[in-house]
Formats: C-alpha cells, sequence, structure tokens
C-alpha cells in the first residue's frame, strides 16, 4: 500500500540545479509502487474558507515564481489531469464535512509540478491538486488530510508540498547570492529537529500546537501555509488512527529552508 509523503520543495530552481534534494527527488519513484494517480495538496495553492480541487484534464504548468534562469521557466509538466478523481475527491472532503468543490481553469503551480518532474519525469501519471487554506490552522488541515486518507488504498499517492522550514526574508541575500551551502542557523535546526523528534514519536498533539511548544515557530514561519501541507500528508497517512512516520530525505538549501522529506503509513 502507498505511504502518503511529505516533501519540502524548496526554491523552484531544485528542478535544474544539483543539490542534495534534487538526487532524492530523483530516486523517489524507484522506492515507491508506482501510482495510478497523484494527489498534491500545495502550499501555493492557497483558498480561503473552502478547499479546492483543480479539476482540468489538461492543467497548464504555472511559473509562479521570479528572477530565476530563462531554462526554468521553459520547462513544462505536460501530466494530465482527472477528472472524475477531482469530483471523488471534493464529494469525499465535503462528505467529512468540509466546505470543498471542484476548480477548473487552475493548473500546476511549482509546488506540484518542481518535485513531480524530478520524482515522475514522464508525466504520465494524472496529478490532482487540493487547496490549503492561509486562514485555517494545523488541526483544520490535518482533519484535511484525514478525509484523503482512503485515496492510498485506491493507488493514489498523497503528497503534502511545502517546506519544513520558510523564512524567505531570511533566505532571500542566499538566494541572490547563490550560497546554497550557507551557514545554517541554530533556529533552523532546533525547529527542524523538534519538528522531526515530534513525528518520529507520533506526538500529534504537539505538532498541532506548533506555534506554542516548537522552538523558534515564528522566525521558521513567519506564516502557515508551506507546513500546513505536512498536515495534509499526516492525517492521509494515519487517517483516524495511530500511524507511523519515517524520515525519507534531510538536507539544507540557502542555510536557513529545512529540505526533510517524510513518509507517513498507518500502524500496523
Amino acid at each position: 500500500m502507498l505511504p502518503t509523503l511529505f516533501i519540502s520543495h524548496g526554491s523552484p530552481d531544485i528542478a535544474v540545479a544539483e543539490t542534495p534534494a534534487t538526487a532524492f527527488l530523483r530516486d523517489l519513484a524507484a522506492s515507491l509502487p508506482r501510482p495510478r494517480a497523484i494527489v498534491v495538496a500545495s502550499a501555493h495553492f492557497e483558498s480561503t474558507g473552502r478547499v479546492l480541487v483543480t479539476g482540468d484534464a489538461q492543467p497548464e504548468t504555472i511559473h509562479d515564481f521570479g528572477g530565476f534562469a530563462p531554462e526554468l521557466y521553459a520547462m513544462r509538466y505536460p501530466a494530465p489531469g482527472d477528472p472524475a478523481l477531482a469530483r471523488e475527491v471534493a464529494e469525499g472532503l465535503a462528505a467529512a464535512g468540509l466546505a470543498a468543490g471542484v476548480a477548473t481553469g487552475r493548473g500546476f503551480d511549482h509546488g506540484a509540478w518542481v518535485p513531480l518532474i524530478l520524482a515522475y519525469p514522464a508525466a504520465d501519471i494524472p496529478v490532482v491538486e487540493v487547496s490549503v487554506d492561509p486562514g485555517r490552522d494545523a488541526a483544520y488541515h490535518y482533519r484535511l488530510g484525514q478525509a484523503l486518507a482512503g485515496l492510498a488504498g485506491q493507488g493514489v499517492l498523497v503528497v503534502g508540498s511545502g517546506s519544513l522550514t520558510h523564512n524567505l526574508r531570511e533566505a532571500f541575500p542566499n538566494l541572490r547570492a547563490g550560497r546554497r551551502k550557507a551557514e545554517v542557523p541554530d533556529w533552523v535546526e532546533a525547529f527542524a529537529a523538534w519538528m522531526g523528534e515530534r513525528l518520529a514519536e507520533g506526538d500529534v498533539e504537539a505538532l498541532l500546537d506548533y506555534r506554542r511548544r516548537a522552538p523558534f515557530a515564528r522566525e521558521n514561519h513567519p506564516t502557515d501555509e508551506h507546513l500546513m501541507p505536512l498536515y495534509v500528508a499526516l492525517g492521509a497517512g494515519s487517517g483516524a488512527g495511530a500511524g507511523t512516520s519515517t524520515m525519507l530525505h534531510k538536507s539544507r538549501d540557502f542555510g536557513v529552508l529545512a529540505m526533510e522529506a517524510f513518509a507517513f503509513s498507518k500502524a500496523a
């Protein structure tokens, strides 16, 4: 059975750079059963008040970033959508008590296509995106994930794509200077270690209260949207019961971007 995944997608240019996270993503698909479809909860697909699910048959590739090399803007990820799966996902969310609907005319943002172009470069697996709500907390996104828990048993890979740490104001000086191997601040390591330990312990209560309990939460996440996909993946992996967590990858990019990836599955 497929696990669910949380992937730190980092800077969009990992699609063309050579970093430890790039190498991890290139090898990722070989470690998993081939899914029939992929559902991505992306930090870059925001919707307030309800969950939106992309429903186009042939979504476009969105280059929702600026200041990178021209080759990045030339890239396309022509994976098909899956309108029937989108309707199924939206109906399942509604049945779980979450306001939801299908969105058309909305392509793949870089939170979806950048990791997928590395992991599944053939672009031959249908992809559907699910939005996060910037006005809602971790508990809401964990519940959203729980409503997706049945998809893994249907051969659908659920992926939360965000970033374990995401303070762009601190990252930009290193980004502009190209310092991928910049010194990693203690406040990044402390937060990443706390999150990894709580995930390994299955301490959902502490994780949902990360804003109050985690060290340097505000420094690492001035806003929440890049961490919320982790809670979607966590909820989808464990469902209503206990789950297991496995760290798949750990690296740092530009000093302050923790690039961890995790797999979640139901406890045996």
